[in-house]
C-alpha cells in the first residue's frame, strides 16, 4: 500500500534525480548512472512503474500522444490536458455550465422525469469540474422553474 503512495508522488511531482554535493560552497549535481547506489535505483525505478501503469491504461491514439514522454509526471500532465483542457478551458466550461443552470427553465411538454435527468446532467457535470452548487439551492431551484400546475405542491414544500 505504501508503496502505491510512492508512485502517486512520482505521478504528481515528477522522478528523483539523484545528486551529489560539489565544491565549496556545496552545489548539487546529477549523478552519472555509474555513481548510482542500489537506493537510487530503487527510486528511479518508481518512475519507470509508474510510467507503466499509465500507459497500460490508455488507446492507441493517446499512447502516441504520450510516447514521447520522459517520466510519469509528463505522462500524466499530457493525459489531465488531453480529458480536462488547460485551466483556462475548464473555467470556460464551468462558466458555460453555471450559465445553463441560472438559465434552466421545465420546457413545454416536458415530462418532470425529463426536466430532472436534464438538471442532474448539468449539476454533475458541475460537481466534476470541481463546482458544488448546496443542495438546498438545488431544490429551490429545482421548486422555481416548475409549471404553475404545480404550484400548490411547490408551497406545500417551500
Amino acid at each position: 500500500m505504501a508503496d502505491n503512495f510512492e508512485l502517486w508522488d512520482v505521478i504528481c511531482d515528477g522522478p528523483f534525480v539523484p545528486t551529489k554535493p560539489i565544491g565549496d560552497p556545496a552545489v548539487t549535481i546529477p549523478k552519472t548512472r555509474k555513481e548510482f547506489n542500489d537506493a537510487d535505483r530503487k527510486a528511479i525505478e518508481k518512475n519507470f512503474r509508474a510510467k507503466k501503469i499509465l500507459s497500460y491504461g490508455i488507446v492507441l491514439d493517446e499512447y502516441n500522444m504520450i510516447s514521447a514522454c520522459q517520466s510519469a509526471n509528463e505522462i500524466w500532465e499530457a493525459l489531465q490536458t488531453a480529458h480536462e483542457g488547460t485551466t483556462q478551458v475548464k473555467q470556460s466550461q464551468i462558466d458555460m455550465l453555471t450559465i445553463e443552470y441560472e438559465l434552466f427553465r421545465m420546457k413545454d411538454n416536458e415530462s418532470i422525469q425529463g426536466m430532472y435527468t436534464r438538471f442532474t446532467s448539468i449539476i454533475n457535470e458541475l460537481h466534476s469540474k470541481g463546482e458544488i452548487i448546496p443542495r438546498n439551492k438545488l431544490v429551490k431551484k429545482i421548486l422555481s422553474v416548475l409549471p404553475g400546475s404545480w404550484e400548490s405542491k411547490v408551497n406545500a414544500i417551500t
